[in-house]
């Protein structure tokens, strides 16, 4: 099944770092406000997740993996794209515990196909009642190597981005 969200190899190697400080993480895709529309990091746990927030996915960094959420009504926007967590240099949100690292976590995005909106509509969402009562997804969302990887430019536009 094409994942609704993945990581960088960068991102991933930082949520090492920060599981080693913290323990257990998570992430929620923030609708904005404060922090812009940033992933949000905290300690698993420590962010309540709301029985209409929906699961993106797994990610594949650790034993227990990193979950990420997103709320209800942002999913419903946000459906047809999948989240690529990245990370860049600069301040993170206040309350993201990448904060003080010098780094800060970055969702670019990536328009599913056609096919893609298909297989991912045919399939249910996990909302956070359903995670309560214990169901998980199937498989963990992949780490890429970068970016790039999971968004390339289009080849229209890589020749005009080279000029």
């Amino acid at each position: 099944m094409t994942p609704r969200v993945v990581v960088t190899a960068a991102a991933a190697g930082l949520l090492g770092e920060l599981r080693d400080k913290h323990g257990p993480l998570m992430f929620h895709q923030s609708g904005g406000c404060c922090d812009g529309s940033s992933p949000m990091c905290y300690p698993d746990g420590d962010f309540i997740v709301g029985d209409h927030d929906v699961l993106l996915g797994v990610l594949d960094t650790e034993e227990d993996g990193v979950p990420v959420w997103i709320s209800g009504p942002q999913f419903q926007a946000w459906k047809h794209t999948q989240l690529v967590i990245d990370v860049v240099p600069g301040r993170g949100g206040g309350f993201s515990l990448e904060a003080p690292e010098g780094k800060r976590f970055l969702s670019r995005g990536r328009a599913f196909s056609a096919d893609e909106n298909a297989e991912l509509n045919a399939s249910p969402v996990i909302t956070g009642a359903d995670y309560e009562r214990g169901e998980r997804p199937p498989d963990r969302a992949p780490v890429v190597s970068a970016a790039a990887d999971a968004c390339p430019v289009p080849a229209g536009r890589a020749e005009a981005v080279k000029r």
